[in-house]
Parts: structure tokens; sequence; C-alpha cells
């Protein structure tokens, strides 16, 4: 085999090998029938395999308000500083501070009361999270949002919704990332206050598989509201990490339709069950 014969043959196997999935490979997945009505995006981290698979990868890079999908941070947070002691913790419901108006829908309804961390997670109140970040301050929130390097970690004006009125922003590839980290017990927090969080964050939970997450959603500054719904399911001793979000002109138009998407996409991509 002459020389030129030979460098043509290691071209072509190093071609091959760049595409088997080698760390960090990212796959750009044909999903746009999940999204044919909407526009959003998806993240799949497969973490045996060290493999990426995504929709839409422009938007998968683009930043927007977390909502709250904010709540994982903040509980953390929450933990870390001492604010609260633990997923039972109460805060009491000050209904001067924060009145109900509006509160008649869900998962509204639910927060008209007193709330646990645990109870204040699964029914999103953002009342209680309000709370505790200002019981925590600016100075420690920054100081954690920081160390956490989350999203854009901007939590400028009031401390007590920057996560919620388009101030602090991160992208789905951004969440993805966090919630590896967290996962992994790579955050600068407690193992205790992690395993306190990944406790509540359960939906779902099978001798298949668990599924625990967050959802989120709101206005966005286009008028339009944006969807949100991450998490991880772990199972067949593996973990995948999952960001979806998706906009539409109103809060009921995305709000079961990122879980219900989200869920499905998984499902064909056999992290889930066939539903």
């Amino acid at each position: 085999m002459n020389l030129i014969k030979l460098l043509s043959l290691i071209v072509l196997l190093m071609g091959c090998t760049a595409n088997t999935g080698t760390p960090d490979s990212r796959q750009q997945q044909d999903l746009s029938p999940y999204f044919k009505d909407t526009v959003g995006c998806f993240v799949l981290y497969d973490l045996k395999r060290d493999e990426y698979t995504r929709y839409n990868e422009t938007r998968c890079r683009e930043r927007f308000n977390p909502k709250s999908t904010f709540k994982i941070p903040n509980s953390l947070i929450g933990l870390e500083t001492g604010v609260i002691s633990d997923a039972d913790f109460v805060i009491a419901w000050d209904k001067q501070k924060y009145h109900p108006d509006g509160w008649d829908t869900e998962p509204f309804i639910h927060w008209k009361q007193d709330h646990t961390l645990r109870t204040a997670f699964q029914n999103s109140v953002v009342w209680y999270y309000r709370e505790l970040a200002l019981r925590v301050g600016a100075e420690r929130m920054k100081k954690y949002v920081t160390a956490f390097s989350y999203g854009d970690q901007n939590i400028s004006g009031r401390v007590d919704d920057f996560w919620l009125n388009n101030t602090l922003k991160i992208s789905a590839n951004q969440q993805i990332e966090f919630l590896k980290k967290f996962y992994s017990y790579k955050l600068p927090v407690s193992k205790r206050s992690v395993d306190i969080v990944k406790e509540i964050m359960v939906r779902e939970q099978t001798p298949l598989y668990t599924l625990r997450g967050k959802t989120g959603g709101g206005a966005l500054e286009s008028g339009k509201y944006i969807g949100w719904f991450v998490g991880y399911v772990e199972t067949g001793g593996n973990a995948y990490f999952f960001a979806t979000n998706m906009e539409g002109p109103t809060y009921i138009s995305i709000r079961d339709k990122r879980i219900e998407l989200t869920k499905q996409i998984l499902s064909d991509l056999n992290v889930l069950p066939k539903q």
C-alpha cells in the first residue's frame, strides 16, 4: 500500500470514529412533528453515553426567564442558608401581603393556605418562594446564583421576583448543565440539601423509572407565554436529563402541553415506557 492510500485510509477511519458517539457529541434529532403547531425546543442528555439529542439547536442556546423552574435552585439556596430547615418547613400564608387575586384556577387554588417546602414545590406556590427569597436576601442569593453558574446570573431588581419578571435568563442547554451538576453533587452545597430537593422533585415513581422535574411558565417581554419542563429520568441504571420550552399565545395553551409533549418524546426515545 503506497503512502497516499495509507493516509487516505487513516483519514477515512478517523472520520468514521468521529461520528460514533464520542463524548459531547450533539445530534440534531428530527422532532419537528411534536412542535408542528408551536415554537419550542428540546434537549436530552444521556449520562451513560455522554450524548446530547436536540431539537431546534438555535433556540436551545437562547436564554429565557426560568419562571418556576428556578424553584430548584431557590430550594437549595433556602436550605443551604438555613432560611428553611427541611422539606417540612412551614411558611404561613400572609393573605394581606400575598393577596389571592386570580387564584381561582389550577394550580393557584392550592396557594391559599400555609405551605411546607414540599407542598410549595409540588404546587408551584409563588408566594412561598418569594418569601423565601426575601429571607435569603439579595447578597446571599447573588452569591449562590453565581456559584451555580445559573444562566446569565442576573438577579438585579427585586430579589423576590427576578426569576419571574424576565430579569434572570437561562437557555435549555444551561438548564441541562445545571441539572447535571445538581444530580452529581457538584454544586457548592451540602449533599443533604441536594437530597432534600431530589426528594421533593419526584413526579412519578414506578419499579421501572423515577421522573423528577419542575415546570415553569409565564409571560415573556414579547407578550407571548413560555412553558418550561425540566428534570431527569432515572431508569435502567442510567440518568437522562431533559429540558423543554415552548411558546404560546396564553398560559393555558402551553400549561399541559409542555408536560405531555415532553413525556411523549421521552417515550418515543425509549427513555420512558411507551404510552
